[in-house]
């Protein structure tokens, strides 16, 4: 953008070289006690503290639904034809049964660009494209900033964008840049959609006002100055922003009203949106289970109403208090509101009191530039969360914090014209106590982000951080239980999934087919009992808890009892291939391992993408040392799941045993190159290298293994053992 210059390079009023008239060109954010910059000092300003931010998560690893949306997704592979891109969701197969439905394949298509880039799955790349990207959606954010509060100005001169209001642009920019709120959609990979989906967005709206030129202004209306080829690229954009994330559609209700030819335009654009948007999702809506949103599934108008204004009022304190984040809102996090006299309705009742202010000044007195920013600032706090606020479909979520990304820049908006009124309107100190206000703002947000993006290095600590928030989710003990449980800290996971029953049983059967080997002590399988005869109970129809019921009582020793339960669950299995799963983990825990391993064929013969039948049918083989079959089953479930890392794994450890080195080396490299996080691959490697006397190698195998698990005793052994040949896979 260019930057406006003075008549004489001191004074404050300016030339009429815009297409904006003379009212428009006057310092309209004197009052605000920051400093004017040029538009090129403040990018770098406003791109620099964005990056600072969020800078510490680009070591950090694929956390949460990253796992889904990228390690697990093979349409990130180079090897998957480009095509099927378009034929899947963002999560799964549109045509399944479980898909969310949400298609964002030119997101997927650059995870796809970063694996090709970097020749694998390295999370630092992704997460180097996250930082850059919000640092350059900061930076078009303050072109925006200025269009919004003094329209779209051009030098006559040099015909370049003139930067309006550029102490109000530089504050709502930084506001922006630094906001905590932002850490999921940045530091969190699978937030490259609301990135993508912002960039695309923003700069459509550039376009349309480029386009439009005075009549974005509201003050001079010069039909003559249209421009039809920039009204069909901002509309290219508008789809690019769609297809990055659905809340692109919403940049279509944020334009100027104008010229019949352009309503056309943007009408044709919605329609054509919403029909494919339709087509795609096979005129169907997703379906979710009551553990995803419980606030949409409760009996009544009113209360349906008061809970999604709760909803709404818990999202509007996350923009005024990001201190207060989690990275999962499900299950009871919030607790549904079921009465009248709950308390929380004041927080309902504050929420529209704010508001109503907020609509009243928007319409009393004349249509001043304070009433239009103020107008523009709510439909940009607004409109993009339309998508998720439950009122055209139900959502999945009850809380995204991603969700707030672009509605943010509504609320950087309203703080700075709030700011603006106070320094005008209050004594000369109040610029002062302003001025202290901000800076204390901008800095306490700055160490916010850095302290959140901290919480995303890996999956325990993120996990953990969302214990703190929201004690009640059953979801999230559920994970810390199963990674506590990996690193081999048995108690801390027995008192994670002791607590998690107690908060939601019928979940945590779901999720943990084998409960009864994490709840290994005698009282808390007796606990455990009581809590499932009680979800079951409550909803007999769930297969999953009948087969975790009967587990328990085998251990227990109920013998009858636990028949009686398999027997139950058997009966209630919608999904055969689910059902033959579950019973073949039954088996392997009761020790009929040949019933089991009779199960787990069966599951993979009905259901060959399978993938974790696949893998405890391998485990299984292995534990019972019939490597022959294993190897002919693990290679056989590698031609359908060619690039699982965990077949692949599993496959490799195998042929080390069978001294079959030159297969277990390609194997290890293959699943080396699809997951480079897992220590177990290089630790197995190195293994394989000393074994074929290559002690080099071996040396850097178990180097790279010990740089991600610094504490693993068996890497520590392998690596002390290394001129010994005492070695342990």
């Amino acid at each position: 953008m260019h930057d406006k210059q003075t008549s004489s390079g001191k004074g404050r009023s300016y030339k009429a070289k815009s297409h904006v008239t003379t009212h428009f060109q006057s310092e309209w954010d004197d009052a605000l006690p920051v400093p004017k910059l040029s538009f090129s000092v403040a990018s770098a300003l406003v791109f620099c503290l964005a990056v600072l931010c969020f800078a510490i998560s680009h070591d950090a690893g694929f956390v949460y639904d990253d796992t889904w949306a990228i390690t697990n997704n093979r349409d990130v592979l180079p090897e998957t034809p480009l095509i099927t891109i378009f034929a899947h969701d963002f999560w799964g197969n549109l045509l399944d049964g479980k898909s969310h439905m949400s298609y964002r394949p030119l997101t997927v298509l650059t995870y796809r660009w970063n694996y090709a880039w970097a020749g694998g799955l390295h999370p630092r790349g992704f997460h180097v494209v996250n930082i850059v990207l919000h640092g350059l959606v900061s930076v078009i954010f303050l072109a925006v900033f200025s269009v919004l509060m003094s329209g779209y100005q051009v030098d006559q001169e040099s015909a370049r964008p003139v930067f309006a209001s550029p102490r109000a642009a530089l504050l709502c920019a930084v506001l922006f840049a630094v906001h905590p709120i932002h850490t999921e959609s940045v530091a969190g990979v699978v937030g490259r959609a609301d990135l993508l989906c912002a960039l695309a967005f923003i700069t459509s709206f550039l376009l349309y006002a480029r386009a439009c030129l005075d009549t974005t202004c509201l003050v001079s209306y010069r039909p003559e100055s249209f421009s039809l080829v920039s009204i069909l690229a901002s509309m290219c954009l508008c789809v690019v922003s769609t297809f990055c994330k659905e809340q692109g559609i919403t940049v279509i209700k944020k334009w100027v009203a104008g010229l019949i030819k352009r309503h056309l335009i943007l009408l044709l654009t919605g329609v054509l949106l919403l029909l494919i948007r339709l087509w795609i999702m096979r005129s169907s809506t997703p379906n979710f289970s009551v553990d995803d949103n419980p606030h949409t599934m409760v009996n009544g108008t009113i209360l349906k109403i008061l809970n999604y204004n709760y909803i709404y009022a818990i999202n509007t304190w996350l923009l005024l208090n990001p201190w207060w984040l989690c990275c999962d809102w499900s299950m009871g996090c919030i607790p549904v509101i079921t009465s009248l006299a709950d308390p929380r309705i004041l927080a309902v009742i504050s929420l529209w009191v704010g508001f109503s202010v907020l609509l009243y000044c928007c319409y009393q007195g004349d249509f001043t530039r304070r009433r239009r920013i103020l107008i523009t600032s709510l439909a940009l706090l607004g409109v993009p969360f339309l998508p998720a606020s439950n009122l055209f479909f139900r959502v999945g979520f009850v809380i995204a914090e991603r969700i707030l990304y672009l509605s943010c820049a509504g609320f950087c908006m309203l703080v700075v014209l709030g700011a603006r009124q106070i320094c005008l309107h209050f004594h000369p100190t109040a610029k002062k106590i302003v001025s202290g206000v901000i800076l204390l703002l901008a800095v306490l947000f700055v160490l916010r982000s850095t302290e959140r993006s901290k919480e995303f290095q890996d999956d325990l600590t993120l996990f953990t951080s969302g214990l703190k928030v929201c004690p009640l989710n059953a979801k999230i003990h559920v994970n810390v239980a199963r990674l506590q449980k990996e690193n081999n800290h048995t108690d801390i996971a027995v008192e994670q999934i002791r607590v998690a029953l107690k908060l939601n049983a019928q979940y945590v059967c779901a999720q943990v087919t084998n409960l009864a080997s994490v709840l290994k002590e005698k009282a808390i399988l007796i606990e455990a009992e009581e809590l499932l005869k009680k979800a079951v109970n409550a909803s007999p129809d769930h297969s999953a808890t009948w087969l975790n019921l009967g587990v328990i009582q085998a251990e227990l020793n109920k013998t009858q009892s636990a028949n009686n339960s398999f027997h139950s669950g058997l009966l209630r299995c919608r999904v055969y291939t689910d059902c033959m799963y579950n019973l073949a983990n039954l088996y392997w825990h009761l020790g009929r391992h040949t019933d089991a391993i009779d199960a787990f064929h069966n599951v993979t013969q009905e259901a060959p993408t399978h993938t974790a039948a696949w893998v405890q049918y391998l485990q299984l083989l292995d534990v019972q040392k019939k490597y022959d079959r294993a190897i002919e089953v693990g290679e056989k479930a590698l031609e359908v799941l060619k690039y699982e890392p965990e077949l692949t794994f599993r496959l490799a450890t195998i042929y080390l045993k069978t001294e079959k080195y030159k297969e277990s080396e390609k194997h290890l490299q293959d699943a080396i190159k699809r997951d480079n996080q897992n220590p177990y691959l290089f630790l197995n490697l190195g293994v394989l290298y000393h074994r074929t006397g290559n002690n080099e190698k071996a040396e850097t195998a178990f180097k790279n293994a010990l740089k991600l698990a610094p504490n693993d005793p068996l890497i520590l052994k392998n690596l002390q053992a290394l001129h010994t040949k005492t070695l342990t896979i």
